[in-house]
């Protein structure tokens, strides 16, 4: 990741949700705290860590990045190693971790800017990980468990954030900012869209599993490795916006396409592992 761009904010000002065009006056507020319309650079290139922002603004941009390059770095690891082996968890659980770091830092700024879109996406981008993570305290539902209060409390509001994040993309095209398309004469989101149907796909598949017992006995770890993979396609997402709008500025493409090539390599990996599973399955039953 480069230092010059990466994280939430340098993400946002070169992807033009966040735009000026009047000169930006550099005032500290005499509070301290953040005006962050003042602060707000005025073109795509404008300083990471800037030095008019609130202290714990620059901290917690400082510690998003961070979360962000563990994160991009533990994952190839993880997914490397045998899968239930000491390595596998031990970088899985930093992998977790970091994104949830990700997630927080991602919201208290996306508020307090306030960018909507991000604060929407961080929520859908991290029930991928959360929800492959608790997958794995739910292996019992095969047999009758129930899930905890908290996998619906984080289901629901996955779904609903992701509902708001879909209706946005056209009703308010121009506030999500980034993927904009002309479709009919109407001005749209198409990221917005995408992303919205993808958590609402996460959030109710994870609810329509808690209502409904699973009757494949390894619904388990393919939910969890769905969701493992699926979160770091987020991630790779959000390194793709930073880095490749150098170049190509916000076009839909830029967001979309870790999604439009990681979604059918799932596909492709799951129905692989179900079979391999199946034919495991039929031989220890000939025995």
């Amino acid at each position: 990741m480069q230092e010059d761009g990466i994280g939430l904010l340098n993400l946002v000002y070169r992807t033009g949700v966040v735009r000026r065009t009047e000169p930006v006056e550099t005032q500290i507020p005499p509070d301290g705290g953040c005006d962050c319309d003042k602060f707000k650079p005025n073109s795509p290139g404008g300083a990471l860590l800037h030095p008019h922002w609130a202290v714990y603004l620059r901290v917690l941009l400082a510690l998003h990045i961070t979360c962000g390059a563990v994160a991009f770095v533990c994952a190839p690891v993880a997914l490397a190693t045998a899968k239930g082996g000491r390595t596998h968890r031990q970088w899985g659980k930093v992998y977790f971790w970091a994104m949830a770091g990700v997630a927080a830092t991602a919201l208290i700024l996306s508020f307090a800017l306030p960018i909507f879109f991000l604060a929407m996406v961080a929520v859908f981008s991290f029930y991928a990980s959360f929800s492959a993570y608790r997958i794995l305290y739910l292996k019992e539902m095969y047999q009758g468990a129930r899930p905890k209060l908290v996998d619906w409390l984080a289901a629901v509001v996955t779904v609903l954030s992701s509902l708001l994040l879909f209706l946005m993309g056209f009703l308010k095209p121009a506030l999500m900012g980034v993927g904009q398309i002309h479709v009919a004469g109407h001005t749209v989101s198409i990221v917005s869209i995408v992303f919205g149907l993808l958590g609402m796909r996460m959030g109710l598949g994870s609810i329509a599993r808690f209502l409904k017992r699973p009757q494949e006995k390894m619904f388990w770890w393919f939910g969890h490795m769905q969701g493992m993979i699926a979160s770091y396609i987020a991630a790779m997402t959000a390194f793709s916006a930073v880095n490749l709008s150098h170049w190509f500025g916000a076009a839909w493409w830029v967001w979309l396409w870790p999604t439009i090539v990681g979604a059918p390599a799932i596909s492709i990996w799951t129905a692989y592992y179900k079979k391999k599973f199946s034919r495991k399955t039929a031989e220890a039953a000939a025995r």
